[in-house]
């Protein structure tokens, strides 16, 4: 027991660990510049989790997924704005007016939110679109506001409308759970495909659930992947999978169209056993992780999508997606050594 304590242990520290390097400035700017070393070297063990760097290559390979049967979540891995930090948004948000208010810049909002709803946008032009749209409202200016984040995201919100694509939001820090569920009870009330993220871990989800769940609503249900206190989350382990899976029995008898997205193959297969497989409207797992599993579940016949990104700046995806499951820095450091090719489709 002691040698299983320790190495849970272990694994937790090892987590954070990854999640800090995943948040740290340097980092970041270290990695921002393609063609730097350090960018160049890590590389091939993004592309295990990154689909492409650019637009056109990645309409290119989900391409390649959407042909085997998988729906597809596309997300643009665009830059932070400078004062994003996932523990203090919201309440930057409420404390400095001068974050606080709406600035001038591209459409309405800060130069590289704009640059991001551009491409969200462009994304959409293409034939076919995208079915689904994911992003986190960080990228939308919700550090400056949430009305900004509301304004800039009701634009791909209504183009996606147009072309038959829906948006769900995504969750992240403690701080933002507020400021977020403000924007989709906001954007919501105005367009019947922007859908909402919840975090099984958090406490407080028990009773956001029953506030946001509607029928027909997109419902996407994680474990959580940044930890909060005890006061206010769950760790992982038994206790929050059971929560996850209580909370998508709720979700389903509201009438909610959930998307169950963990790669726990434990927890999909209590699910299984409680009939919610079937009651769910999708299984979801990020790319490159658990592919075997999720192409089993589809080859079963479940309705199965893949959350993939684009874009260059991939460092703070590729970390969290290692900081998951800590073992997985093996593979990654694998395919560092082996110069890791593209992999759309790889066991898929």
């Amino acid at each position: 027991m002691t040698g299983e304590l320790s190495q849970r242990a272990l694994m937790q520290a090892a987590a954070e660990g990854l999640r800090k390097l995943a948040a740290d400035p340097r980092c970041r700017t270290a990695l921002a510049t393609p063609g730097s070393a350090l960018y160049d070297l890590l590389t091939p063990a993004a592309r295990r989790y990154v689909l492409a760097p650019d637009r056109d290559r990645f309409l290119h390979r989900i391409a390649v997924l959407r042909a085997k049967g998988y729906l597809v979540t596309a997300e643009y891995a665009a830059e932070y704005p400078p004062e994003y930090a996932p523990e203090r948004t919201a309440e930057r948000t409420a404390a400095d007016p001068e974050h606080g208010g709406e600035h001038g810049g591209d459409h309405g909002g800060e130069p590289c939110c704009g640059r991001v709803v551009e491409e969200y946008l462009a994304l959409l032009a293409h034939e076919p679109a995208p079915e689904r749209l994911g992003f986190d409202l960080s990228r939308m200016g919700l550090a400056r506001s949430p009305e900004l984040a509301a304004r800039n995201t009701g634009r791909i919100a209504a183009a996606a409308a147009a072309r038959g694509s829906e948006i769900v939001l995504g969750m992240e820090g403690l701080s933002e759970v507020d400021a977020v569920l403000a924007v989709y009870r906001e954007l919501s009330a105005r367009y019947a495909n922007v859908g909402v993220t919840l975090q099984a871990q958090l406490h407080r989800t028990e009773q956001d659930a029953l506030a946001v769940a509607r029928p027909g609503r997109t419902i996407r249900l994680v474990k959580g992947a940044l930890p909060g206190p005890a006061q206010a989350a769950l760790p992982r382990g038994p206790a929050l999978d059971d929560r996850f899976l209580e909370l998508a029995q709720r979700l389903v008898d509201r009438g909610a169209r959930l998307s169950l997205a963990t790669q726990d193959p434990a927890v999909l297969a209590a699910a299984g056993e409680r009939g919610l497989l079937e009651r769910a409207a999708e299984i979801e797992m990020p790319h490159g992780v658990q592919p075997h599993l999720l192409r089993r579940y589809r080859e079963a016949g479940r309705v199965c999508r893949i959350h993939t990104v684009y874009g260059t700046n991939w460092w703070p995806h590729l970390m969290r997606r290692l900081a998951e499951h800590p073992p997985t820095v093996l593979s990654a450091l694998a395919d560092i050594g082996a110069g890791r090719a593209d992999a759309e489709g790889i066991g898929y």
